[in-house]
């Protein structure tokens, strides 16, 4: 353009600046702004504010720089700049300019209110919420999911009541809420309420509906959203596929993940990760490999997540050899730097494996500092076989990175009762009462019925109680029956004690 004696003007320097992808891009357009002297136009120079906050923490330091300068600032400026500060993190700074600012409009409360519910920080974000002189769909949006992440389903529930008019935002926000924290029927009877009143669903409803029912398990509501696509005759893109396949993965129904991901046109390769993640997470490693070798054949680079699947696969399944030549392959013949999940992924093999030494070998040697997870699944190892003086080794490791965590006291008290060692057993018990360390007693959930129950050792609240203990009595009096105790040792855990 500049060649056939075109030159940009204030018009063109906005659309530049949207298509850069680089800080020293940024830079350079600034620079011939400067030179050009375009900076009388407040787009211009809102635009450059808006493109630096793009590129972290120096993007905003340079938007910042520039932002005080400005002779003329309107209330894009104050906006721009605030919501750079957010994504970096300054949500003070960003609330000092917003208390400075000469006027407000909706996108200044609403910009600094999601900081405010980012951060995490729900009391200052309903005292701000309280003092907004007028609210809309976005702001009432965004104090409920606040709420949601937060785990606070009460108040969520009160804000979505009170709220004057709903779209389909915040009724994903709320069911999704629901769907996270396992409270099935709930979400069920919104969602039937959601489709009575005609909202029609999106990509990104069906997308964030069908995540939560995928981190919590809950079957029930992911069909019944299935059941509405194929009902309304959605059309359905790659992610909604995507979605569904990794839905019905992670909640066990590999046939229906296996239909869906046959029956897609098109799949990119979170559709061959999600359909390979399934398989390995429930054991079926054969047929992980064999998606992983048909995806390859289709053309598909395998990237690190698929690896962290290709892993989990061998884990699970006990092939050990073949994991260990995958784990050495990913750099040497694909390019893939293991990250601290491959070696995590590859302790846990060698692990259970029974290959304890080469694990702890490899905790030494590996690029990363190994956290609390690494040395977690190295004891997890020693129990399982009861590698006693190595798991004392990794408790000192652990205690140094978390020493109130009460699962590694229990842990280790285990591997000592499994051993016979029972003046070890009360010596760690001791050290767990003198420090103040209590074991919180572990939970198990089931879905039935559209209902999750949960369950605790000695838990009496669930209302049939008698009926489950009775069960549990009688499978221990039939196991006894049918297994010779003489040549077998079953250590049964319960609560803190050892049997």
């Amino acid at each position: 353009m500049q060649r056939d004696g075109i030159y940009a003007d204030n018009f063109t320097y906005p659309f530049l600046l949207k298509a850069c992808t680089g800080l020293k891009m940024v830079e350079m357009l600034h620079s011939q702004i400067e030179k050009n002297g375009f900076f009388s136009d407040i787009f211009v120079p809102n635009a450059l504010i808006d493109s630096y906050s793009k590129f972290g923490g120096l993007g905003v330091k340079a938007a910042l720089k520039l932002f005080v300068v400005m002779e003329d600032r309107d209330v894009v400026s104050w906006n721009s700049m605030i919501s750079g500060l957010l994504k970096v993190g300054e949500l003070g700074q960003a609330r000092k300019l917003f208390d400075e600012m000469p006027e407000r409009d909706m996108v200044s409360w609403n910009t600094i209110l999601d900081g405010y519910v980012k951060a995490g920080e729900m009391e200052e974000a309903f005292d701000l919420f309280q003092k907004m002189p007028e609210r809309n769909v976005v702001s009432w949006s965004t104090m409920l999911s606040g709420y949601c992440k937060a785990g606070d389903m009460d108040m969520a529930r009160v804000f979505f009541d009170k709220m004057p008019a709903k779209t389909l935002v915040p009724w994903t926000i709320i069911i999704s809420g629901y769907a996270e924290k396992g409270i099935v029927k709930e979400a069920i009877r919104l969602y039937d309420r959601m489709e009575r009143y005609g909202l029609e669903l999106d990509d990104a409803a069906v997308i964030s509906i069908l995540s939560a029912c995928a981190e919590s398990g809950l079957l029930a509501l992911g069909v019944k959203v299935h059941s509405s696509i194929e009902r309304l005759r959605f059309r359905c893109s790659v992610l909604v596929c995507n979605a569904l396949v990794d839905m019905y993965a992670k909640c066990g129904s590999l046939d229906k993940a296996w239909s869906v991901f046959n029956r897609m046109e098109k799949r990119d390769l979170v559709s061959w990760n999600a359909m390979l993640h399934g398989f390995a997470m429930h054991g079926y490693g054969r047929e992980a490999l064999q998606i992983f070798s048909r995806m390859k054949k289709e053309g598909f680079q395998p990237d690190g997540v698929t690896f962290v699947g290709v892993l989990c696969a061998c884990t699970h399944s006990g092939f050990i050899d073949e994991g260990v030549e995958f784990f050495y392959a990913m750099e040497k013949d694909y390019g893939i730097v293991p990250r601290i999940e491959h070696y995590g992924c590859m302790i846990d093999l060698l692990g259970r494996g029974g290959r304890l030494e080469e694990a702890f070998r490899l905790v030494h040697t590996m690029p990363f500092e190994p956290n609390e997870i690494i040395w977690g699944t190295l004891l997890a190892a020693c129990r399982l076989h009861n590698a006693v003086e190595l798991a004392e080794k990794v408790l000192d490791h652990l205690l140094e990175l978390v020493p109130s965590d009460p699962g590694n006291y229990s842990m280790l008290a285990n591997i000592f009762a499994a051993a016979g060692d029972w003046n070890n057993v009360a010596s760690v018990r001791r050290r767990m009462k003198s420090i103040g360390v209590k074991k919180l007693s572990g939970a198990s959930s089931i879905e039935i019925d559209d209902e999750v129950h949960e369950f605790t050792v000695f838990d009496k609240s669930h209302p049939k109680y008698d009926t489950i203990y009775q069960m549990i009595d009688r499978l221990r009096h039939d196991l006894k029956q049918v297994l010779h105790l003489k040549d077998t040792v079953i250590p049964v855990e319960v609560g803190e004690v050892v049997i």
